[in-house]
């Protein structure tokens, strides 16, 4: 929906404080320029004046009012020199569309002025109203593209400046079009900016040369590390920290049913050209040839292919807001030159549309014109061209206008793409026992002073475990250990690495001898679903391996080695934090259930990023993208270039198994798009910010349009890096299969039936980690190991005291609730409110007296505040929450120890091994006390309406159970009670009980925890 040219801008700047003097006389001649949609105003010149005073009104036009919140307004200030015709940079605001007041609501804010680099000097604040309005009108506006100062002028200027704009437009044509062309191309961009129908195209893009100005392309301080300087927005907003309810303009929504597969995203409209090859085209001597398509000042170019096989097969998208002509114009040319040999073009007005599930347009044979428009000698070539949206089954590999600047090799790394997590296994390694084991020579050679320390060692891949050593024992000999020792690894499908074991024998402190090996190939070992052990087997050990001249054939004696090894497939495995985990299904997919449910995902876009990197001639920026993981998914978006507020509109669908499972949704800036950083070394993409959503908390088949803080942890404090706009849907087909989850083991039943301790877990997550991390950044695009881990809380266990405190008060909160009951108890017994007191004197005596209305009474208590609180239920899913991570008072000094390497890099030894100790020690503190958090967060869960399906769960059973116990007497349930509790071993289960999996489903707070 557009805005039919009637509401308009309106910045209206007030007034500045305290500026910092520029001119060297201790004084300053501001004035304020205001960049909005390509469009670009500015007030008059206070001269000689720190604290100027303008009241201007600055109007613009809107294209689209639903997409305002998603634009930002770059305000700069600046001083003017007179002496030389140039200007000092004073300092800058950048204010988010979403807090633009409407007409008769606005009121002046003040905002403090930002730095523009690390080496601004900047000081002061500016005030500034911004309110939409109908009354006012736009003054006529010359818009240079990033060259002119875009001022308002009197006519005399405005002709000056519109014939050296015709110059710069003539200049950039090129002399490769004729005449026709030229004359489309020069109507197209010299026609006067009428303001149509919520439209404004600027005259003029970016691809024309002329002066840079930094400060309208920054867009706030930059720090190089990924900090910025003033995280927060200023003025406007009373907590920048909160989640915000948005309401984007999405497909499915507005009854349009042409977007009906992308119903959680905004339509974006593309031009597409798919140029296929070309025949009998005429070159002197052969020689390689390109097709050029070039649709206004933007230009795309295919791979270079030899003339015998002239096959491109390549598409280009063209966004629609970015069109600028009304002719596209396909050129083949050989390579390297810039004269075509023949030119095809097309009318944009006669283009067809395309709405998928439509199949494909069939590409046609065009005859190619030469530079006269003959058409006799210069060959034909085969095109498509539509319009379509970004459900368009050509978007994802389609080279993108907005992608022009981007050099070869960064091309790749821009796409969207979805990857495939490996499917991990759990390989168990019995080692039982060795027999006849005999000793090397430098152990054959002290055998007279000592007793052999034998062990095995157990590798795959870069994974090493060592069993214990063997003990000597009176029944067994030297040369026969037992260990007993059960070993466990990660390894994933296809399975290419070996099982080595060796059997070493330790001669001392880090000197080991190896005295037999045997190598196994994993993907011949047995696999086991269930608890049911698997038949163990006696290996020979090869000790020939060191000397390759003996000849094994002709040894009749062998030692032996017994081993009972197993891939365990019954078992799920951990390779994120449990309290996040995406997926608790086992790894043989013959024990997997049927899915529940269905995720839908609309990554809509970001605003007010904060700029990541500096490049050259336009200041910060940052080329942004989401990755997304749920499952085994990965999905990645592709990558929006030079832009602060980027837009995706991508649609993501999961399959659902547990409903009390996590999405975790990162955004990081792509390193490999500037052609400088891919060469460097410093190769890494980096972190912006992360949202977590669990889907227990979600409402089945309700939209969910959120802006997510992207909230980051710097040395120097808690940062608010921007807003992700997401849109999210979990639907599911049967309740009742989701209600009945939350009674079965969240866990798949071999992680009860055989348990791995709490060390094995971790080490294993790690090693699951590295897995992951090394294949799939052996994808292209590849997904960077820094991606991965910060995906996977891999830094989740390390010690903090922040994470400590904020253990600790989430423990205070829950223990709140028992101390207000006993406050209230102590109120009660003490009459300081005799009504209260008589009351409950009196049920009190009834229920002495009446015992079987006990529980009945609780129960039906329960119930009856869960459905009171139902009124205040969460509206919203649960975000990153500051106060509760402790993360805005924290100290310096605690910030500067979470962030310290672990070893710490303290430089005396006795320091650093005092201070490993205790951060290993207060590590495992720090997780009791988050347990014990937890458990108590889950029993507030039950009623607050946080997991809506849980609590209509419990309060349905509190009712029935209220009824069950008032029928049967309450002697009887105790009675029950008792001997069920003391029921013998033989009749009882070792998976946990349908109460306790359903009170391990319930969400906590954790959640929410940066």
């Amino acid at each position: 929906m557009h805005n039919n040219g009637k509401e308009k801008l309106v910045v209206e700047v007030v007034a500045a404080h305290n500026l910092m003097p520029k001119d060297g006389e201790g004084s300053s001649s501001p004035f304020v320029e205001v960049e909005f949609e390509n469009q670009r105003q500015r007030t008059q010149v206070k001269y000689r004046d720190l604290n100027p005073v303008w009241n201007e009104k600055l109007v613009f036009h809107v294209n689209d009012v639903v997409d305002l919140p998603y634009r930002t307004i770059e305000v700069n200030v600046f001083n003017e020199k007179r002496s030389n015709n140039s200007r000092n940079f004073l300092g800058k605001v950048r204010v988010s569309g979403s807090s633009i007041a409407r007409e008769g609501e606005e009121v002046p804010q003040l905002y403090t002025l930002d730095k523009r680099s690390l080496f601004s000097h900047v000081r002061g604040e500016l005030s500034l109203k911004l309110y939409l309005s109908t009354k006012e009108e736009v003054k006529q506006v010359i818009n240079g593209g990033g060259g002119g100062s875009g001022v308002v002028v009197s006519k005399k200027n405005k002709k000056m400046q519109q014939q050296g704009g015709n110059l710069a437009v003539q200049k950039q044509m090129g002399q490769e079009n004729n005449k026709m062309g030229s004359g489309l191309q020069n109507q197209a961009h010299l026609k006067p900016v009428e303001p149509g129908p919520g439209d404004i195209k600027p005259v003029v893009i970016t691809a024309i040369p002329g002066p840079v100005i930094p400060a309208a392309a920054s867009g706030g301080g930059l720090n190089l590390h990924g900090g910025v300087n003033g995280g927060h927005i200023r003025g406007g907003f009373s907590n920048d920290y909160a989640l915000k309810e948005t309401s984007p303009h999405l497909g499915g929504l507005n009854n349009d049913k042409t977007s009906s597969t992308y119903d959680l995203v905004e339509q974006m409209q593309y031009l597409y050209v798919r140029i296929v090859k070309a025949k009998e085209i005429s070159v002197f001597g052969g020689g390689e040839v390109v097709a050029e398509v070039k649709l206004g000042n933007y230009k795309g170019i295919t791979k270079r292919v030899s003339l015998g096989n002239a096959e491109w097969d390549q598409v280009f998208a063209f966004s629609k807001d970015c069109i600028q002509s009304s002719v596209v114009e396909v050129f083949v040319k050989e390579s390297n030159k810039d004269e075509f040999l023949g030119r095809v073009w097309f009318d944009l007005n006669e283009v067809p549309k395309r709405v998928p599930p439509d199949s494909q347009l069939a590409p046609q044979w065009y005859r190619m014109e030469d530079k006269k428009g003959e058409r006799a000698k210069c060959g034909e070539v085969m095109v498509s061209i539509w319009f379509g949206t970004q459900a368009d089954e050509a978007f994802a590999e389609a080279w993108h206008s907005k992608a022009a600047n981007v050099h070869l090799d960064g091309l790749c790394s821009i796409k969207s793409k979805v990857y495939l997590s490996p499917k991990l296994w759990y390989l168990r390694v019995g080692v039982i026992e060795a027999q006849d084991v005999v000793l090397g020579d430098k152990g054959a050679s002290m055998n007279m002073m000592r007793y052999p320390e034998l062990f095995a060692k157990v590798q795959v891949g870069n994974q090493v475990l060592r069993t214990r050593i063997a003990s000597p024992t009176g029944n067994r000999s030297l040369s026969n250990p037992c260990w007993n020792d059960d070993l466990m690894f990660v390894v994933a499908e296809p399975f290419e690495d070996y099982l080595l074991i060796t059997v070493e024998d330790r001669l001392a402190p880090n000197r080991d001898e190896v005295v037999g090996r045997v190598i196994l190939p994993i993907v011949n070992i047995e696999r086991r679903f269930d608890d049911k052990l698997v038949v163990s087997r006696w290996f020979n050990l090869d000790t020939h391996y060191s000397n390759p001249n003996d000849s094994k054939s002709v040894v009749r004696f062998a030692s032996r080695i017994h081993l009972r090894a197993s891939l365990e497939g019954g078992y799920h495995v951990l390779d994120e934090a449990t309290m996040y985990s995406s997926d608790v299904r086992p790894t043989a997919k013959q024990l997997w259930k049927p899915h529940i449910g269905v995720l839908e995902v609309g990554i809509l876009g970001a605003t007010n990023l904060m700029p990541m990197k500096i490049k050259e001639g336009k200041g910060g920026s940052t080329d942004a993208y989401c990755v997304a993981k749920y499952g085994q998914k990965w999905v990645r978006t592709r990558t929006v270039v030079d832009s602060l507020a980027p837009r995706w509109n991508e649609q993501y669908t999961w399959e659902v198994f547990d409903p009390c499972t996590v999405i975790s949704i990162g955004l990081f800036d792509n390193s490999r798009v500037d052609k400088s950083m891919v060469a460097g070394s410093a190769n890494r993409d980096t972190r912006i910010g992360k949202v977590r959503i669990r889907l227990s908390t979600l409402e089945t088949d309700r939209v969910y349009t959120h802006a997510y803080p992207l909230l980051m942890l710097h040395p120097s404090g808690v940062k608010k890096m921007g807003e992700l706009h997401l849109a999210v849907r979990f639907s599911c087909a049967n309740l009742f299969n989701v209600l009945h989850m939350y009674a079965t083991p969240l866990l798949p039943k071999m992680h009860y039936v055989q348990p791995l301790s709490v060390s094995q877990l971790d080490s294993l997550r790690y090693q699951a980690m590295n897995v992951v991390s090394s294949r799939l950044s052996r994808s292209e695009p590849p997904l960077g190991r820094e991606v991965v881990e910060y995906m996977l809380d891999h830094d989740s266990h390390m010690w903090s005291m922040r994470k400590s405190k904020a253990n600790f008060l989430r423990l205070t909160n829950f223990l709140a609730w028992f101390v207000a009951m006993s406050r209230l108890l102590e109120t009660l017994r003490t009459w300081n409110k005799p009504v209260y007191s008589t009351l409950f004197l009196t049920v009190f005596t009834v229920l002495v007296l009446i015992p079987e209305l006990i529980i009945p009474c609780i129960l039906l208590t329960t119930a009856a505040l869960g459905l009171w609180r139902y009124r205040s239920r969460p509206r919203h899913p649960p975000h990153m929450d500051t106060r509760l991570s402790y993360a805005e008072s924290v100290h310096p000094d605690e910030l500067d120890e979470e962030f310290d390497s672990f070893p710490t890099s303290r430089s005396a030894e006795i320091v650093r091994m005092r201070y490993d100790r205790l951060r290993s020690v207060a590590g495992r503190i720090q997780t009791v006390v988050g347990d014990l958090a937890t458990q108590g967060e889950r029993f507030q869960a039950l009623l607050s309406w946080r997991d809506p399906r849980a609590t209509f769960l419990f309060v349905i059973l509190c009712l029935l159970a209220a009824f069950g116990f008032y029928l049967v007497p309450i002697r009887w349930v105790v009675a029950l009670g008792g001997l069920y509790y003391l029921r013998p071993p033989k009749f009882r289960n070792r998976l946990p009980s349908s109460a306790v999996s359903f009170f391990k489903r319930l969400p906590t707070n954790a959640d929410s925890m940066l």
